[in-house]
């Protein structure tokens, strides 16, 4: 199904798709564990030292986030730590 809407793999398109799927996940998984938190935007901003909007185009992935802020985000602001897996 993925290869019919976004090309074969390896392809610019199925790339752009499978990028953008990574982005939205952790998006996600910052706003759910913020929420889970308790958390306001302004609050995670304020402990990282950023702005609401910020917080905002991360969690609406309207940019691509830093793996520094990344890593900033997840365990200065929400104090998690991040494993990343390479495969």
């Amino acid at each position: 199904m993925l290869d019919a809407k976004y090309g074969k793999s390896g392809t610019v398109e199925r790339e752009k798709y499978n990028k953008e799927t990574i982005l939205f996940m952790i998006s996600e998984l910052i706003k759910e564990e913020r929420k889970k938190q308790n958390l306001t935007q302004e609050e995670l901003a304020q402990r990282i030292g950023t702005k609401k909007q910020y917080i905002s185009r991360v969690e609406n992935c309207k940019l691509d986030i830093q793996v520094s802020t990344l890593i900033n985000i997840v365990e200065q602001g929400l104090g998690k730590h991040l494993n990343l897996v390479i495969s």
